[in-house]
């Protein structure tokens, strides 16, 4: 039997439509051989953060997270940028984790599928120092820029253009193989 590499994909947008679950989406279609992508969903129920609730028993959603983080080999995120930083649903989500161990030590890396002006590169400044503070291991390989518009998702809503499965699926190769 073979064990898979386990990717958690995480989407910081709770848009429909968005480009960056649509890529994340499409990451668990087209991945590679011997690694598996599990897209997290619970964005929109985990509760606000409060200091106060993190001790057991953790609320539902709350848990439901740090397993899916704890069971994950890595962790792939792709999110937007609101007002220049990450968007605050997202950072809650990320507030939730930094009272566990579930990513110490863990693989991570993003996705930034910004077409503007600015790459959403504040946001994803701030997810580097968040992640820092979380221990985890930035693959920086894995790390990549690439502008998706929205006319590149069907239907379907994943991305149909060859050239950008194609980057997506060499991150997740870089991502499962550091």
């Amino acid at each position: 039997m073979t064990t898979l590499f386990r990717i958690l994909a995480v989407s910081g947008s709770t848009r429909a439509g968005s480009t960056n679950s649509a890529v994340l989406a499409t990451a668990q279609a087209i991945a590679p051989e011997g690694a598996v992508v599990e897209v997290y969903d619970g964005l929109r129920s985990l509760p606000h953060f409060d200091p106060d609730d993190d001790r057991d028993p953790l609320p539902d959603a709350v848990a439901d997270l740090r397993g899916q983080l704890k069971e994950a080999d890595a962790v792939l995120f792709c999110t937007p940028e609101y007002a220049g930083a990450l968007p605050g649903s997202f950072k809650n989500l990320l507030d939730w984790a930094v009272g566990s161990d579930a990513m110490g030590g863990k693989p991570v890396a993003w996705i930034n599928v910004s077409s503007s002006v600015t790459g959403a590169a504040g946001a994803h400044e701030s997810l580097r120092t968040v992640l820092g503070y979380l221990g985890t291991r930035i693959v920086e390989e894995a790390c990549v820029h690439i502008p998706v518009p929205r006319e590149a998702i069907g239907a379907d809503g994943l991305v149909g253009d060859e050239a950008i499965r194609e980057r997506v699926r060499a991150a997740l190769t870089a991502l499962a193989t550091r």
